[in-house]
């Protein structure tokens, strides 16, 4: 099942190699060559601590577009959402944060990929104020409405991806 916002355009794609091409190695965060002067960032997501790694990776990266202050601060707090869910839910998973660029636009794409239990009604899960934990149940719809596009996919006993855009103005 993918839950796509009415303005979403974009198709799911998913990697079957645990590396992508283009990817480099930097400790726990992989950068990708490719491109841009800002490389894009791959990173781990199993403890608190890689939230705020994630958080912090991306509302630099997203610093590199034309986004203002109150826009890094949405896509940082989307980031934090999404990531914490994975660590939250999954136990461990994978962020990657890069530039994408849309014809003239350029924006953010955020893709978290994990392994875990997955999410068996997702449009249950997408509804404000449902919570499987002790949260507000505002993580995933919260992080649709922060982002320009959303979209998730899971699978029971697979996993669960979710890609998030934000374009610059």
């Amino acid at each position: 099942m993918i839950w796509t916002s009415a303005d979403s355009k974009t198709r799911m794609q998913q990697t079957a190699s645990p590396k992508p091409a283009g990817m480099q190695r930097i400790g726990m965060v992989e950068r990708s060559t490719t491109g841009s002067s800002m490389p894009g960032v791959s990173m781990p997501l199993r403890s608190d601590i890689d939230v705020l790694k994630a958080r912090q990776e991306g509302k630099a990266l997203a610093a590199s577009l034309r986004f203002s202050t109150s826009e890094l601060t949405t896509i940082a707090t989307a980031i934090s959402e999404i990531a914490r869910n994975t660590v939250l839910y999954a136990t461990k998973g994978q962020i990657m944060l890069d530039i994408v660029q849309k014809g003239t636009k350029r924006g953010l794409q955020i893709v978290t990929k994990d392994q875990g239990p997955g999410i068996p009604d997702l449009a249950l899960a997408m509804q404000d104020g449902y919570t499987t934990s002790h949260g507000l149940g505002i993580g995933l719809p919260g992080s649709k409405r922060l982002m320009d596009e959303f979209e998730i996919t899971s699978e029971v006993g697979k996993g669960t991806t979710i890609i998030m855009k934000k374009w610059e103005r």
